[in-house]
């Protein structure tokens, strides 16, 4: 049906009955009986599809034009990937990826050491033991490339060169209470021992320190100090292989690494070595982590 105006032509794509039903609504309801919402476009993929296209995803986690292409295949439909983004933001979101370890724990000892924890962390709450997370970790000119705010059409660029590598030895407890030694050397089992015994010269109350079984935490020279250190009550308690999550330090690392080292941090290695330093002095009272 046309219509013209002074200036226009008006093209409705209509049938002549709808054309008076509107007319109708018009003198009965007035511009509320105009409004008739409609059903909708009809979904491209049913509840079954989607779930589908969300474990494809998942099988190529960043190439989404295989998903495609898969898509196409099994049930010759052509979308974009922007139709994909869409049916996966649902339940998927765009994030960083993390490092895995090379391999699974036992499945029994780490349901035994997990549950284990948990009464550790209960007679902590209850006031009874201190309990303290151990670990190491390593800084360079090399960083890891977080995500930040930017202009659209803008990357902000952070520095990298290869450096020597600022070595940290750190334990802590959840309530944000940090030992560190920092050094360019290589932390060894001699370093572990000097740190716990220097940290740890008066011990108040039982304390249980949580460590990984990296080489360095088993080595001859610890396994001869945990008695020792057991007389003074200080325990060692070994996590199950394969377990990072488990030590509650490896966050702290995180932490540093991806949101509180400055992007000119990397501009120079005195600049690396004092902004890791003043984060490490400043845990606990500018820098805080809730360990819920």
């Amino acid at each position: 049906m046309k219509f013209k105006t002074s200036n226009y032509n008006i093209y409705l794509f209509c049938k002549r009955s709808t054309m008076y039903n509107w007319l109708n609504r018009w003198e009965d309801e007035g511009m509320l009986g105009l409004y008739q919402p409609g059903r909708g476009r009809k979904k491209t993929f049913n509840s079954a599809q989607s779930d589908q296209i969300r474990d494809w995803v998942k099988l190529q986690p960043k190439q989404l034009k295989q998903v495609v292409q898969k898509i196409k295949k099994e049930w010759s439909v052509n979308i974009s990937t922007e139709t994909i983004k869409r049916i996966i933001k649902k339940k998927m979101s765009w994030h960083r990826m993390r490092r895995g370890v090379g391999g699974k724990p036992d499945p029994i000892e780490y349901k035994e050491k997990k549950e284990k924890l948990s009464e550790l962390k209960q007679l902590e709450d209850e006031g009874k033991i201190d309990l303290y997370y151990l670990d190491e970790s390593g800084f360079c000119g090399i960083p890891c490339v977080p995500y930040g705010w930017q202009d659209i059409g803008e990357c902000l660029s952070i520095y990298s060169r290869r450096t020597k590598r600022l070595n940290v030895w750190g334990i802590m407890n959840r309530q944000n209470t940090l030992h560190a030694y920092v050094s360019e050397q290589t932390i060894n089992s001699d370093v572990i021992i000097a740190c716990i015994d220097t940290f740890f010269a008066v011990v108040e109350r039982p304390t249980v320190i949580v460590l990984d079984q990296a080489s360095i935490h088993t080595s001859n020279a610890i396994f001869e100090k945990i008695e020792e250190w057991k007389e003074r009550g200080l325990t060692i308690f070994e996590l199950p292989t394969y377990s990072p999550e488990l030590n509650l330090i490896e966050i702290l690392w995180r932490f540093i690494k991806y949101q509180w080292l400055e992007i000119d941090a990397y501009s120079s290695w005195p600049s690396l070595v004092s902004s890791v330093e003043r984060i490490l002095k400043g845990f606990g009272d500018n820098y805080v982590i809730n360990f819920a």
